[in-house]
């Protein structure tokens, strides 16, 4: 098993920033790849970026250019930096560790004010 904790997330204006991050502990060895996964209200939960353990990155078109992904193989953490920030970014954001299996976290709210 993996277990996920997020920290990060929050209330800002459109236009700003904030930062996710997410730590990883359990039976780390078993993971290929991270990443984050968004929820809004009444929708299906939706890929965000991904980053493989080479480093290899993967992002949703709607957020391409405005959100880094990272990950910190010694300290087996993934964090997400999301710049330029809209209301339509609003969403529960979710940590995600893929292995044998999905592996998540229990989700951080991220509001986007207008």
């Amino acid at each position: 098993q993996v277990q996920l904790v997020e920290s990060g997330g929050g209330l800002v204006q459109a236009g700003g920033s904030l930062r996710l991050s997410c730590a990883a502990s359990g039976s780390i060895f078993v993971i290929t790849a991270m990443g984050w996964y968004r929820q809004a209200p009444g929708k299906q939960r939706d890929l965000v970026a991904t980053i493989s353990n080479s480093g290899s990155t993967n992002y949703a078109a709607s957020v391409k250019g405005r959100f880094t992904i990272s990950r910190d193989n010694g300290k087996n953490t993934v964090a997400l930096q999301m710049n330029s920030l809209k209301p339509e970014d609003t969403a529960v954001y979710y940590c995600n560790a893929f292995g044998r299996s999905h592996f998540w976290g229990q989700g951080t709210q991220v509001t986007v004010s207008s």
